[in-house]
């Protein structure tokens, strides 16, 4: 009997939230303010409703208003491409973060929707949320990016010309990498870290271990555009201390951008000024 009423008193709530988020928008974005880390948390521990759920919550968008948490994952399906099979998504320690993800520079050059996730909770309310209406949810620096014909001979030919450079990283990079390649998802940024599919993202893994939870330590994958001036620099650096700083600095701007703390700050700024000075 009190399983019942639960079920009827949720059902009852949801009608009511989902009542107010048509009728009363400027009242609906007053209780998601107050009460959206709530309602993500319905998405791990009530699987009945998980879906009625994710139609209520709403994210910040490359196609949004700035940090705005307005578009709902039906205004997403609604605008993807002919053709797209994902919702993709970015999640970070804050909005700027998310925004600036140099993981996020092939879909907009391919003018793909990313939502920009970046409450705490929403990691791990992703790890429950595997697809909506049909379609999966992925995150852009996971797994690999699917590619059509064209691009994946483009991106075939240019793994194999930088394979001396790849060689090189890996050599000068060392055990700090699991492993070093040409990235789909750079235009602009020189390198980026890519994760696993169920790999945990490193804010996440940071913000837990500081909560003083046992997180095991993953070697990052770093991925390189092989067209950018720095990694240009690195092809052509005889000596091998200074092509040894500049790589690192590759692998510690990819971590800072994906919201991983520097294992050693001091060293990261006497880095720095050894290339600036040099």
């Amino acid at each position: 009997q009190l399983e019942r009423i639960k079920g009827a008193c949720v059902k009852r709530v949801l009608d009511l939230i989902e009542k107010l988020s048509r009728d009363e928008p400027e009242k609906f974005a007053a209780f998601l303010k107050a009460f959206g880390n709530t309602l993500k948390e319905g998405i791990v521990e009530d699987a009945t409703n998980r879906e009625r759920i994710a139609k209520l919550l709403r994210f910040a968008s490359t196609k949004g208003d700035g940090a705005a948490q307005t578009v709902s994952l039906d205004d997403y399906v609604g605008r993807m491409a002919p053709g797209q099979d994902a919702i993709w998504y970015v999640t970070a320690d804050g909005y700027r973060a998310a925004a600036g993800s140099p993981q996020l520079e092939a879909f907009r050059a391919k003018d793909i929707e990313v939502l920009l996730m970046f409450d705490r909770i929403d990691e791990w309310m992703l790890g429950n949320l595997h697809e909506y209406a049909g379609k999966s949810l992925k995150h852009v620096a996971k797994g690999e990016l699917p590619l059509d014909e064209a691009d994946k001979a483009k991106q075939e030919e240019a793994a194999t010309a930088a394979a001396p450079l790849l060689e090189k990283l890996k050599r000068l990079l060392g055990d700090r990498v699991e492993d070093v390649r040409v990235s789909a998802r750079l235009t602009d940024s020189p390198s980026c870290l890519a994760m696993s599919e169920w790999e945990m993202a490193p804010h996440l893994a940071h913000l837990l271990r500081e909560a003083g939870q046992d997180v095991p330590e993953n070697k990052p994958t770093l991925e390189i555009n092989p067209a950018h001036p720095l990694l240009e620099r690195v092809e052509a650096e005889a000596d091998d201390a200074r092509a040894t700083d500049l790589a690192t600095l590759l692998l510690e701007q990819a971590q800072l951008a994906a919201g991983a703390p520097l294992a050693d700050p001091s060293a990261f700024v006497q880095r720095m000024n050894r290339l600036l000075a040099g």
